[in-house]
């Protein structure tokens, strides 16, 4: 494996690692919004209705912008709960600490 040991945690690390998964969930709630958005401009023209464009976008203002707060939240927790489970509790030393005392 490319990891062998977990390292301690540090304030640097824990920083990037965080703003690794906010930019991570940010990056999925832009996906999803292109993915609504297209659903949403496929139901209207399949059963021909008016689309009011807000801007270059056919999603109310209001999903425009939960949606990248969603993913920001989203990206805090997952990185809160991944970090804790990595660093703190380090439950990867204990999977790498089997897979390599297993004899293959």
């Amino acid at each position: 494996m490319f990891i062998s040991q977990v390292g301690k945690p540090t304030k640097i690390k824990k920083a990037i690692y965080l703003v690794a998964f906010i930019f991570f969930g940010l990056l999925l709630s832009f996906n999803l919004h292109s993915l609504m958005e297209v659903g949403y401009l496929e139901l209207a023209a399949r059963h021909n209705l008016a689309v009011h464009f807000y801007g270059i976008c056919a999603l109310p203002p209001f999903i425009q912008i939960l949606l990248p707060i969603l993913g920001i939240i989203f990206g805090l927790y997952f990185g809160l709960y991944w970090w804790r489970k990595i660093y703190l509790e380090r439950c990867l030393d204990k999977f790498y600490g089997k897979v390599k005392n297993k004899k293959v």
